[in-house]
């Protein structure tokens, strides 16, 4: 008999993924969701919140890779992150590649969704033995409210906008955190799938063209997000996304991370913001 996880995408027009599971690992319900870990029989092991997949060792790479590494390559200086979310560890495990980050606060509403990342996905949660980092268990939208001009880089790694996650896919978290930025600091959120959220997209991009001078968007490949993508607003209050590339100090830093990663390296952070004529048009990109 074949055990299989079905997803069905709320906000995704009706599409439903299916993985074959081998075993569940683990299954609870915490404080605030549905939390399960799952070995599949090809996509390694997967995390799903609440009936949706947040990961799986297959493709984490590609999310986790673009949504730090593009921001802090091309600020080129950032030494206070914060990370909103992300209570996996893929993005901190990525963010301690970089030597001139002094500063890692990950802040995380869900205890359990750390610990049980800890236990069944050791080397996503790697990053965590970092001594630079602090995991705080509180509200991500509470958090930047009182921490005005401190953080060079805030990364949202947020789940889609229903539930707990709605409330940082709305203005006054921007707002937020425009103000708990420094000089020349980076907003990167995560912002769905051109092809199937574009409305959620239009109005995150209106926030962030209202509170930043630079408002982008760009996206990654991920085979097990609904359409087999995803996309980040890129807002800036300093440097574009594209700005350091030719810089000579910035050339050691893509050859290390190079090295170090899977997906990201200096072609794939040019390409994330190639956009389609359908969806510049739209987004007025």
């Amino acid at each position: 008999m074949e055990l299989w996880f079905t997803e069905d995408l709320e906000i995704a027009g009706g599409l439903r993924h299916q993985v074959r599971v081998k075993r569940i690992l683990h299954q609870e319900r915490t404080d605030f969701q549905e939390l399960a870990l799952v070995e599949t029989t090809d996509l390694g092991r997967m995390m799903v919140l609440d009936s949706v997949i947040m990961l799986t060792d297959l493709d984490e790479c590609s999310y986790h890779e673009m949504i730090t590494h593009v921001p802090l390559v091309a600020h080129g200086g950032a030494e206070r992150v914060l990370v909103i979310g992300a209570g996996d560890g893929g993005a901190v495990r990525e963010i301690v590649k970089h030597s001139a980050v002094k500063e890692i606060h990950l802040v995380e509403l869900d205890r359990r969704v750390v610990e049980t990342s800890l236990e069944f996905l050791p080397d996503i949660s790697s990053g965590y033995k970092d001594p630079r980092v602090q995991i705080h268990y509180q509200d991500g939208a509470a958090w930047v409210n009182d921490r005005e001009g401190w953080y060079d880089l805030i990364i949202v790694d947020s789940t889609d906008p229903i539930g707990p996650g709605k409330v940082l896919f709305e203005n006054p978290f921007y707002t937020a955190c425009r103000k708990a930025l420094r000089q020349g600091g980076i907003l990167i959120t995560q912002a769905e799938n051109f092809f199937l959220h574009r409305s959620i997209i239009k109005e995150l991009l209106s926030f962030t063209r209202s509170l930043f001078p630079i408002a982008s968007y760009y996206y990654t490949a991920v085979p097990t997000y609904p359409g087999g993508m995803i996309g980040f607003t890129f807002s800036s209050l300093g440097r574009g996304p594209l700005d350091c590339l030719e810089n000579p100090g910035v050339q050691d830093t893509l050859a290390s991370l190079e090295h170090s990663c899977r997906y990201y390296n200096r072609e794939m952070h040019m390409a994330a913001f190639s956009l389609p004529a359908f969806v510049r048009k739209d987004l007025g990109l």
